[in-house]
């Protein structure tokens, strides 16, 4: 709500289906959601996906692509994760956030002095 308020875009950035993640981007009010995507080919979903996955470094070209599209940087930009296999991404932005990490993620958070939350508490 932080962000919100203060005006900035928010993106959800994801290795997950867009089928699967848009209801919950709509149901959080993020309007901008760069996630995996499925090929539709003659009416039905084949289960392959298309384009660059939104995984590990495909985070860093999707979102970069994004900035492109719109006509923004990643100037000042803030990640928030979980996971190890968003580090390219957390080196990508302005400012890391590792929240509630997973074991790599911690220990890469305290080497690099980023933030380290828990949503847990």
């Amino acid at each position: 709500q932080k962000h919100r308020s203060q005006g900035d875009t928010l993106i959800i950035v994801t290795a997950t289906n867009t089928l699967v993640t848009r209801p919950i981007a709509d149901r959080l009010g993020v309007d901008h959601l760069i996630g995996c995507e499925a090929e539709f080919k003659n009416g039905c979903y084949t289960g392959k996906p298309t384009g660059t996955p939104s995984f590990s470094e495909g985070k860093v070209t999707r979102i970069k692509q994004w900035c492109t599209e719109h006509k923004t940087s990643l100037e000042g930009a803030i990640f928030y994760s979980d996971s190890h296999n968003d580090l390219p991404l957390l080196r990508a932005v302005h400012q890391a956030v590792a929240v509630d990490p997973d074991a790599t993620l911690r220990a890469e958070a305290k080497r690099c002095g980023w933030d380290v939350i828990s949503l847990r508490n």
